[in-house]
């Protein structure tokens, strides 16, 4: 069984001794070079976070851009772009650009936002709700409009005299890639949303968190909300095959450095909090020599049922360390899973 594994980036820094990463200028730079070193590697994807108004990755598609140029075979991706804050015009022109420097290999999470530095942030970009409309309805529609555009349809009323020379009919946004609409994933945080999404034909992103729907362990609610994902889509009828990937906290130890760092943070039990006005479930992290990060594995249901699995990494630790722990996981962890 192939199983696609990645890394999933939140790009932290901060100005620290501590720190490999003490600027944005280092963290941009950074994440060009792991992802270079994650295809080498052999790994599959290299998928960044989006949070705004923090010392953290912001603005993707720059960063998509270089990793593009800079890498020939891996997925590129996000997880996720907060659609509260994007002009979806301009982001199908970014996104467009992006892909079409990458030779068609970005995968784009999006969805509606997660709590964020400052009150109601994007109302500082120009946005707010319409009438009747929550904040998360309007990150959906910014989302609709978004998937519309990428279908390349013309829809603008041309010039009868401009300044370059038209193609007949409607104008679409320029560049177009064709194909981007069909790598299009949603974050979704229920079982809800990810049948929304599918009925949408977006894919399914889901995390180390998500609403706590019945009181079980993430991953069993995770499980379900991909099976109730996969149904969706196959009522839907798309002409392309849904996808379903989680993100997980793993860390091998292999040596003695990991062991510093991480032999003493085997958290074997899921929490359960509020976050955003809604009870929450957040999940585990796993750290330990690799048989034994095999089995705790196998009995994940969530990490079963995905074709993808995203590796958070430890990002202020620096390139050389991120891809120590993806490599350790990819040459003694995901064998023993089959899934190499």
């Amino acid at each position: 069984m192939k199983k696609h594994i990645g890394f999933l980036s939140f790009g932290h820094w901060t100005p620290s001794p501590q720190s490999q990463t003490r600027s944005a200028s280092d963290v941009l730079l950074q994440s060009i070079d792991l992802a270079q070193a994650a295809e080498e590697i052999g790994a599959d994807g290299a998928y960044f976070r989006v949070h705004h108004f923090a010392r953290q990755l912001a603005s993707p598609f720059p960063l998509l851009s270089a990793i593009g140029a800079k890498t020939g075979r891996i997925e590129i991706g996000t997880g996720v772009i907060d659609m509260r804050y994007e002009n979806p015009l301009y982001m199908a022109e970014d996104a467009g650009a992006a892909d079409l420097i990458a030779g068609g290999r970005l995968q784009l999470g999006l969805s509606r936002g997660s709590p964020e530095q400052v009150i109601d942030g994007w109302r500082y970009f120009g946005y707010q709700p319409a009438e009747g409309e929550t904040e998360q309805d309007m990150a959906r529609r910014h989302t609709q409009v978004f998937l519309d555009v990428l279908e390349g349809r013309g829809f603008a009323q041309p010039n009868p005299r401009p300044m370059f020379p038209n193609p007949p009919g409607l104008l679409r946004i320029e560049p177009h890639s064709e194909g981007l609409r069909e790598r299009i994933w949603w974050g979704a945080g229920s079982v809800a949303t990810a049948q929304w999404a599918a009925g949408l034909g977006m894919h399914m992103q889901t995390s180390t968190l998500k609403q706590d729907e019945n009181g079980q362990s993430l991953h069993v609610q995770q499980a379900e909300q991909i099976r109730a994902f996969k149904q969706a889509w196959a009522e839907a009828g798309h002409s392309y095959a849904g996808r379903t990937s989680v993100s997980r906290s793993i860390f091998p130890i292999v040596n003695d450095q990991d062991r510093a760092y991480f032999g003493g943070h085997d958290d074997n039990h899921d929490q359960f909090g509020h976050i955003d006005n809604y009870r929450a479930v957040f999940g585990r992290s796993y750290a330990a020599e690799p048989d034994r990060l095999i089995e705790q594995l196998k009995a994940d249901e969530a990490v079963a049922e995905a074709d993808t699995l995203l590796l958070t990494v430890p990002n202020q630790l620096g390139v050389d360390y991120c891809a120590h722990v993806l490599e350790s996981f990819v040459q003694h962890v995901a064998p023993g899973l089959g899934w190499r």
